[in-house]
């Protein structure tokens, strides 16, 4: 019995002892398995926070990636520069304003710099965008139409129609676009090209356009199987920025070319002209032109149109609408859209800065031209039929800012001797003179 008793001791013992030793290793192992368990918790939580940040970084340097300072060039910079200066000059002098506030902004708004072809349909040039769309007036050459056609529901033809020899002024003020389109193919432009950059020297803005978009619209192609030069953006703005300038251009030309004497030379007052007349002189004019030039049939059709409904009597309101609402709001997307076509990279070229130059020399050419074929004419003229010479500079078609320049060089002269009416004469006959070079150039150059 107390052999039993011992062995059951024993056995009791070394239960005891069994169990307190696995019971260690358990709990040893429970500890080891809940520490690797927290290690690789924490591994993982390190590995989530150093994702979240790698994403954050990889957000930022996307969204970086995008804006206008990442993209921003040198160009762009001039550019911008080139459309604050456009606004300073309309709203500090008052040069156009109507024009150059719309062109200047939209030179800002085409020059803010983006990812290109990244397919965000935001420049001028991508497919699908709004300004793409809205630049389709210009490229297809819907806008211009459609300002002669206000000009021609504003304009009042008596001047000319009482003293139709001053028409004269008008057409030889035009040699300014021929002998640059001579000078444009000598520099080594094409010849569709030369002859759009010529029409500069008519100081027309939608002239130029509409006959850039014809001519040198990046699409048409040449003999030699080559592509003409997209030459919209340069000579549009050097067309408009040259209109704006009429004041600051055209004054010592004027005073180079003629004596103090001439300045003061008094004309005529032009005659009272009937309402049949008014009527009359827009179908005959339309008639007359498009036959002569046909190719310019949508910008003189257009004009004679306008001018049609404000002489009959019976149209005002059309008249109104064309003169005020029509013609507003076609400027604003017309300025808006050639203003952000000049897109640094497409704009900023030498061909550019040959555009410019040319442009300049023209219009100086232009307005030369009208000056000294005045004077020519007084050779053959007596009395009180003379001319004065200044009125010959208002044969550009930049209305009615050339003839109030006449106006003021003959006040400077004469405080008493009033152009203005005279000038107006040939003011608006260098609209239709450029209309009509326009369509040649079209018509030989297509």
């Amino acid at each position: 019995m107390r052999k039993l008793v011992t062995v059951i001791g024993i056995i009791a013992i070394l239960s005891t002892l069994f169990s307190f030793f696995m019971g260690g290793n358990t709990e040893e192992h429970s500890v080891n398995s809940s520490n690797e368990i927290t290690k690789v918790e924490s591994v993982n939580h390190t590995i989530e926070i150093a994702q979240e940040k790698s994403g954050v970084v990889s957000g930022i340097e996307t969204f970086l990636k995008y804006t206008g300072f990442k993209n921003v060039t040198i160009g762009h910079v001039v550019m911008i520069i080139i459309g604050l200066i456009f606004i300073f000059l309309a709203i500090k002098y008052d040069y156009e304003p109507l024009l150059l506030v719309p062109i200047g902004t939209g030179i800002l708004i085409g020059n803010i710099p983006f990812v290109l072809d990244a397919g965000l349909q935001v420049g001028i040039y991508e497919d699908g965008s709004v300004l793409s769309y809205l630049y389709m007036g210009v490229v297809k050459g819907v806008y211009p139409p459609l300002i002669f056609l206000g000009i021609g529901a504003m304009t009042d033809f008596s001047s000319l129609i009482s003293n139709p020899r001053l028409v004269l002024l008008g057409a030889a003020a035009q040699i300014g676009i021929f002998l640059t389109f001579l000078g444009a193919l000598a520099l080594g432009f094409s010849s569709p090209e030369a002859g759009a950059i010529g029409i500069i020297g008519g100081a027309d803005g939608p002239t130029a356009i509409f006959l850039s978009s014809k001519l040198a619209n990046g699409i048409n192609i040449l003999a030699d199987g080559t592509t003409v030069k997209n030459l919209i953006g340069p000579i549009a703005i050097a067309a408009y920025s040259y209109m704006a300038l009429v004041p600051v251009i055209q004054p010592p030309i004027m005073k180079l070319l003629t004596s103090d004497k001439e300045r003061k030379m008094r004309m005529k007052p032009p005659r009272a002209v009937s309402k049949l007349e008014k009527i009359m002189f827009p179908i005959i004019g339309l008639l007359l032109t498009t036959f002569i030039s046909p190719s310019a049939l949508p910008l003189l059709g257009m004009l004679f149109f306008g001018n049609i409904l404000k002489e009959s009597g019976v149209t005002e309101r059309l008249a109104n609408t064309a003169r005020n609402s029509l013609i507003d709001i076609v400027t604003i997307l017309l300025g808006l859209t050639v203003g952000a076509s000049t897109q640094a990279d497409v704009f900023l070229t030498s061909e550019s800065m040959l555009i410019f130059i040319l442009g300049a020399l023209s219009f100086m050419i232009a307005t030369a031209g009208g000056l000294i074929f005045a004077k020519v004419m007084n050779l053959f003229l007596k009395g009180d039929k003379k001319i004065n010479p200044l009125v010959g500079a208002a044969g550009v078609s930049a209305v009615p800012d050339s003839a109030r320049v006449v106006q003021n060089e003959g006040l400077k002269a004469d405080p008493t001797n009033h152009l203005l009416m005279h000038a107006m004469a040939p003011n608006v006959a260098g609209v239709i003179g450029s209309a009509v070079a326009a369509g040649i150039l079209l018509s030989f150059l297509a």
